[in-house]
């Protein structure tokens, strides 16, 4: 169930991975060993060579070289703790020949002294108190809040995960149906595995990154991964209503039709400092604020924006004092003057906090945004809007392109994919050394061409893959043809399930899968468990009550499915009540699904695929990674499944090696 830990001996050196890394650099350890029988000083350059962080930047031969200053014989067995050292050796001096540490991976490492992973305090603290005030009530939590920031009860509170889902539930209320929460005192280590499983996919499905965090990471409740975790959440909280859905006041912000199509496919970081420069420029203030950090230390542009939004309350002072920590103590106060609670210190202003300032000013927003009601400007904004159903079916292809692990964070699907490269780093990720790097530009990208250029590469790529692309064309792309674009990604999302079932199907050697045999696994599946519901097909109505989709759970996972909680059905409510509890159990078994409830009620035909798809890949994959506890009914050969182990790649995604 879920995702098993890799534990290493020495604390230490076990600080310095995350779970994802360590069962990705334990798989390819073991590939080599199972090929071998051992794994000697030799035979690590070529699979060192082969690694991140590394490929580019170290030649096998300056790989041997660094590997006889520690091992002389080459003929010496390495054990897995051994080559992890060398591993973050040579990390090290990958750096040092990019030319320092700013070159280096993501997460600072390196072989020797202490604990690189640093937290904020501050960041912490508000954290923490943020908590306290959202979840201070709840039945289950009340009893271990308030929190106190001077100790590390956070983190031993998330270690069994009802934390993280209630806090999720926070940010995107109904994301996790409760009901599917493992909530007692004292979980064991089975019902703890769920709760980080269902948190890491729901945190997924309302647009965290989660690709480095694996279960056994929050399990052991590691701070700067929980508070990481935990500040994402949290943002999507704060700036939920940062768009024209929920605030079409904000057309406000722009002059003209084209600015209001602009302004449609702003992030929400950037459409808070388009407010906050729009109230600055009336209140007189000549500087444009970029960031959340280094044009905010000192305090002035706050004392600018809450003497425009709270004049009631200005004070003089606060911008006539030359003293950083003195002024910014006093915008904090004229902040609480509006009911606006504190995210951060006189300390984080001055030093310029960039999460604790945006969450800042993201509270200042929902407290007085300043905005007008002009009747006629929110009927303009309102029209602008996609309709509901394009809005639907935008979400879960933007959700799961963001779930990938690619370099490019998807904020408007249609928006971002129009210059072709998000589409790019998509295929590349789904059908590696498809794309020709070497014709494609980089954004950002100012002439059309070179857009069209880009889209044209996704359209042939798109062909080699065998899509169906008959009346699409590169510049329908760079257009922003909604319903050309959604045609697209549904093909791309649907050859990426196939590829994934295919690579598990060992029975298959090769051959294509099918949505048939995806049709025809489930309901073989639930007719074995001695049930009689079957669905005719993807856009099935009978599908529409749930039933079916529980007993597909029950089948693969006999112990996930509590049917005390299941409805019959007979009516909306029920179907709702069933349709959100489909989803966190199979978010629970570690399905990464991004459907709404209303996709299970409505049959949506393709979202019902991806969800019986993902429940079928999860259910092989247990098979397949415990081939001794299957009848050989899922996999007809049992000797191809022994000769396979199973990882989990950079992007969280389970894959296979095959020895």
């Amino acid at each position: 169930m879920g995702h098993v830990g890799v534990l290493v001996s020495d604390p230490l050196l076990q600080s310095q991975f995350t779970q994802v890394e360590l069962r990705g650099l334990k798989s390819k350890f073991l590939v080599t060993k199972r090929v071998k029988g051992t794994v000697t000083v030799g035979e690590l350059p070529p699979l060192m060579g082969r690694l991140k962080g590394l490929n580019e930047v170290l030649t096998q031969e300056e790989i041997s070289g660094i590997l006889a200053e520690s091992f002389p014989e080459a003929g010496r067995e390495v054990e897995f703790e051994a080559f992890l050292r060398a591993y973050l050796d040579m990390q090290g001096r990958a750096a040092v020949k990019l030319g320092g540490m700013k070159n280096s991976l993501s997460f600072l490492k390196a072989s020797t002294t202490t604990l690189l992973h640093t937290i904020s305090e501050s960041e912490k603290a508000s954290y923490i108190s943020h908590i306290n005030n959202y979840l201070g009530e709840d039945p289950f939590l009340k009893k271990y809040l308030p929190l106190d920031s001077g100790t590390n009860d956070l983190f031993n509170l998330a270690k069994d995960g009802v934390l993280l889902c209630k806090l999720i539930n926070v940010a995107v209320p109904g994301t996790i149906d409760e009901r599917a929460i493992n909530i007692r005192r004292v979980l064991n280590p089975w019902e703890r595995n769920e709760n980080h499983t269902l948190c890491l996919n729901s945190a997924k499905a309302i647009g965290c990154t989660v690709v480095n965090i694996g279960t056994q990471d929050l399990v052991e409740g590691r701070p700067h991964l929980v508070l990481g975790l935990i500040s994402q959440i949290i943002k999507i909280q704060l700036l939920a209503d940062l768009n024209l859905k929920k605030t079409p006041q904000l057309v406000e912000l722009v002059d003209d039709r084209k600015d209001v199509e602009e302004l449609v496919s702003l992030a929400p970081e950037k459409m808070l400092l388009k407010w906050m420069n729009h109230h600055l420029k009336k209140a007189g203030y000549e500087k444009t604020i970029t960031n959340f950090s280094s044009d905010l230390k000192g305090g002035v542009a706050y004392a600018h924006l809450l003497n425009a939004l709270a004049p009631e309350h200005y004070r003089p002072a606060t911008l006539d004092t030359d003293d950083p920590d003195e002024r910014a103590k006093m915008v904090l106060e004229h902040a609480e003057k509006i009911n606006c609670k504190r995210y951060l210190s006189p300390k984080d202003i001055v030093e310029g906090s960039p999460n604790l300032n945006l969450a800042f000013v993201a509270r200042i927003f929902h407290h007085r945004n300043g905005l007008s009601t002009d009747k006629k400007a929110i009927s303009f904004a309102e029209m602008m809007l996609d309709d509901v159903q394009v809005s639907r079916e935008e979400r879960p292809f933007r959700l799961w392109i963001n779930s990938l692990g690619i370099v490019t964070y998807v904020n408007n699907l249609f928006e971002d994919v129009r210059n072709g490269w998000v589409l790019l780093e998509v295929l590349d990720k789904v059908s590696p050394g498809s794309v020709a790097w070497k014709h494609t530009t980089k954004p950002p990208i100012k002439t059309p061409f070179r857009k069209v250029e880009n889209c044209n590469q996704v359209i042939q790529i798109g062909k080699e893959l065998k899509f169906s692309l008959v009346n699409l064309a590169g510049n329908d792309i760079v257009q922003g043809n909604k319903k050309l674009i959604l045609a697209f990604l549904w093909q791309l999302m649907r050859f990426n399930i196939l590829q994934l079932l295919k690579n598990l199907r060992c029975h298959s050697q090769g051959k294509e899968m099918t949505d048939a045999d995806i049709l025809n696994w489930a309901n073989n599946k639930v007719k074995r468990t001695g049930r009689t519901s079957q669905m005719e097909s993807f856009k099935d109505k009978n599908l529409s009550n749930g039933i079916f989709f529980l007993e597909l759970l029950s089948s693969v996972e006999p112990r996930v499915v509590n049917w005390n909680l299941v409805t019959k059905g007979e009516n909306d409510e029920e179907k709702k009540l069933n349709a959100t509890y489909i989803i966190s159990v199979a978010r629970k078994l570690g399905c990464s699904i991004f459907l709404l409830p209303e996709d299970i009620m409505e049959v949506h035909q393709k979202m019902i695929l991806t969800l019986t798809a993902s429940i079928m890949y999860w259910s092989l994959q247990q098979s397949t990674a415990e081939p001794t506890a299957n009848n050989g009914s899922e996999l007809s050969n049992e000797n191809a499944a022994s000769q396979t182990i199973t990882f989990l790649n950079e992007n969280g995604m389970i894959m296979l090696e095959r020895v």
